[in-house]
């Protein structure tokens, strides 16, 4: 009877050593997924801002050779407004628009998601269960 009990497994104090290890590497695994998470939103927001900025200075281009045909084409149709009225409208137009896709890019980034919320909140929950093991 006594081989029994001595030969039965692991002890209380191995099997808590080895849970108090597992929690420690659990830990260790969710700081390196919550940075990896954070270098990864990093990474997608520099090539999403290249794109934009890219993307802006094409389409500005675009945009100015556009204004200059709506000016002619509004002076062509309505030869009696002198053409800085021509200019006028079309800018007022073209910078209403302006303005509201600002606002909306604006309202985007605002609700944009930049921290893994989910990682960070696991991390807390573990760090918290090893503070109060309760």
């Amino acid at each position: 009877m006594n081989d029994l009990q001595t030969n039965s497994g692991p002890s209380l104090a191995q099997l808590v050593s080895g849970i108090a290890g597992d929690v420690q590497e659990l830990i260790k695994q969710q700081f390196a997924l919550l940075r990896c998470e954070i270098r990864e939103g990093s990474r997608r927001a520099a090539q999403a801002a290249l794109l934009l900025a890219v993307g802006a200075g094409v389409l500005g281009l675009g945009v100015i050779l556009l204004c200059f045909m709506l000016v002619h084409l509004l002076a062509w149709a309505a030869p009696a407004l002198p053409l800085w009225v021509c200019y006028c409208i079309v800018g007022l137009m073209i910078a209403a628009l302006g303005g509201a896709l600002v606002y909306t890019g604006i309202c985007r980034f605002r609700s944009a998601a930049l921290a893994p919320d989910q990682s960070a909140e696991a991390l807390k929950e573990n760090l918290q269960w090893l503070r109060n093991p309760k």
